[in-house]
């Protein structure tokens, strides 16, 4: 049985994910308290660098930084936090994650994933995607706001995270589903002012959870 530290629900709330260290210590610099470093080129030349700078900003801003599949130097380098998607998680060590003391955090798109990574007893859990989305090349079919919640049900205690497609028009509906997070990428990277930006998510995330009807809501964002 693994053994992952528990991430800090208090910073866990908007979750950006970004290609760059330059946005990693910009969205720090600004208060974001969680963060991913995904890169997508394995054979970028400043990958290892890339790696090791956003875990030093992490920690000099005692932020929850993840490191997006490269587990190997992520352990390395001791960071924070390690992100896998289903396709790494039959072909990383998850015992080396574990016994390194890292926290780890596992992609789903669907219950049957959500409950066979459960049972890994991961940091958190990764709910997606929730919204169509260029980002990323998805095998499965966006899951919309009634089985999101579906699965944040299924997930129990253990935190949660929803991901894919999500900006400010639907933030809103996509918290009141009882997610812990959300992450967002192009509504943060692609917006014209990062930190009015920032403000009106943390604002939504401030709110007090509501019942939601969800079927209504599906419609009227579908």
């Amino acid at each position: 049985m693994y053994s992952f530290p528990s991430i800090d629900k208090n910073k866990f709330g908007l979750y950006p994910v970004v290609d760059d260290v330059l946005w990693i210590e910009a969205l720090l610099k600004l208060g974001v308290q969680t963060v991913q470093l995904r890169i997508k080129d394995a054979e970028q030349p400043d990958l290892e660098l890339q790696i090791i700078k956003a875990i030093e900003f992490g920690r000099y801003y005692n932020a929850q930084v993840f490191i997006n599949d490269y587990w190997e130097l992520a352990i390395k380098h001791q960071a924070f936090g390690i992100h896998l998607g289903q396709e790494d998680i039959e072909i990383a060590d998850l015992q080396a994650i574990s016994d390194a003391g890292i926290c780890l955090g596992l992609s789903t798109h669907d219950d049957n994933e959500l409950l066979k990574v459960k049972a890994l007893n991961p940091s958190y859990l990764a709910l997606g995607h929730v919204f169509p989305t260029p980002t990323k090349d998805m095998p499965s079919q966006p899951q919309g706001l009634e089985n999101l919640a579906n699965n944040q049900k299924l997930a129990g205690d253990t935190p949660t995270v929803a991901i894919g497609g999500i900006d400010l028009s639907v933030a809103e509906a996509v918290w009141q589903t009882g997610v812990d997070s959300i992450a967002v990428v192009r509504a943060i990277t692609q917006a014209d002012n990062v930190e009015d930006t920032l403000a009106q998510f943390n604002s939504i995330l401030a709110q007090p959870r509501a019942e939601l009807k969800i079927e209504s809501q599906t419609k009227t964002l579908g």
